[in-house]
């Protein structure tokens, strides 16, 4: 009788452990977050379609960024325009339209007169992964000089390669320029000047119905656009003279950056130089591309200047920059000393790429 009762109160004791036990797997489950609610979900908007230079360099931060991550950061993009424009890209981010935004500076030239110094002075012969990763290192180093970007944080900046006029006719001389009207990126605009051109400032993805209708005769990029955007369809010269580079920042606001955790901010951080460096190679291999497609799909033509016709361009372009850069001291920038270290890194990277 004694080890029936000792045998039922060990059953009972057997059955309480194992409901207490199941009452606490329960519970564990319950408390323990979701997969969905660890993701950090950011949004990057961008101007221009998906298939330009600076879009394929979202994707790639994107994709690097979750990788690292262990899938933590999901980055949903928004190329074209279809969240915001290049007229409202920055302003877009303070408000919280998008976590992260991507536009040229040179869009907003009285925003950024510092770094796009290294855009808008003429002569740069570099190509873009020099000029990009010469672009991130000069924010690094005069950032304290650079107010416009402290509601910002910079995830990484870049830029084009130089300029060349890509048009309708084909310009062999300083006379085919007078009274052409020449799309360019604001900022950049003196240069043309110069050169007895009508510059005409309007983002990248309005450039394509402004050719296609005759509102202007050619415009002055960086020549991927031939193939991304198809612009050799309708302009097929290339006149191979070197301009100015367009400054591209993306740029997170302080706010929404702060509330990243601490290991997220430094992948951030680590990606920002590499995708300098990534987006520079990049373009200038794609850019190879683009041009043999041009030629050989569109029948696209390279003109060459002649020495003594590439001399007097040069002549023409000479004050440009002494006026850039005397414009810029009289508004308080460091704009000699900025200049200075433009050219020491522009000799710094472009051996270390050799």
């Amino acid at each position: 009788m004694k080890t029936s009762t000792q045998m039922g109160a060990l059953t009972a004791l057997i059955a309480l452990v194992a409901l207490v036990g199941c009452s606490d797997a329960q519970e564990e489950v319950v408390d323990e977050p979701s997969d969905d609610a660890q993701v950090i979900n950011l949004s990057y908007a961008f101007f221009a379609p998906a298939q330009s230079f600076p879009a394929i360099q979202m994707e790639h931060w994107a994709k690097e960024l979750n990788e690292r991550t262990g899938g933590r950061v999901e980055v949903d993009l928004f190329p074209g325009g279809s969240l915001l424009t290049a007229s409202n890209m920055y302003d877009g981010v303070l408000n919280g339209v998008a976590d992260i935004g991507l536009s040229a500076t040179s869009y907003e030239p009285g925003r950024f007169p510092l770094i796009n110094l290294a855009g808008s002075l003429t002569g740069q012969d570099v190509t873009s992964e020099v000029a990009s990763r010469m672009t991130y290192q000069l924010i690094q180093e005069f950032g304290d000089q650079m107010p416009e970007f402290d509601e910002f944080k910079v995830i990484t900046a870049f830029t084009s390669e130089p300029a060349y006029f890509q048009t309708i006719e084909p310009i062999h001389q300083l006379e085919d320029l007078e009274g052409l009207e020449i799309r360019i990126s604001g900022d950049n605009s003196r240069a043309l000047d110069a050169l007895g051109v009508t510059a005409v400032g309007m983002s990248q993805a309005d450039a394509g119905e402004a050719l296609q209708s005759g509102i202007i005769d050619g415009y002055a990029a960086s020549r991927e656009v031939l193939m991304d955007m198809q612009f050799a369809r309708l302009a097929k010269y290339v006149t191979d003279y070197p301009l100015t580079n367009t400054i591209f920042a993306a740029l997170m606001s302080r706010e929404k950056w702060e509330a990243l955790p601490d290991d997220i901010q430094a992948v951030i951080e680590d990606l920002a130089p590499e995708m300098a460096t990534f987006t520079g190679q990049y373009l200038d291999e794609h850019i190879q591309r683009s041009l043999e497609w041009a030629q050989q799909e569109e029948g696209v033509e390279v003109i060459a200047l002649d020495d003594d016709e590439a001399s007097r361009w040069d002549d023409q372009l000479a004050p440009v920059n002494e006026t850039i850069l005397s414009d810029a001291e009289q508004q308080g920038l460091p704009a000699y000393a900025f200049a200075e270290r433009m050219r020491e890194l522009i000799e710094e990277y472009r051996t270390e790429a050799e």
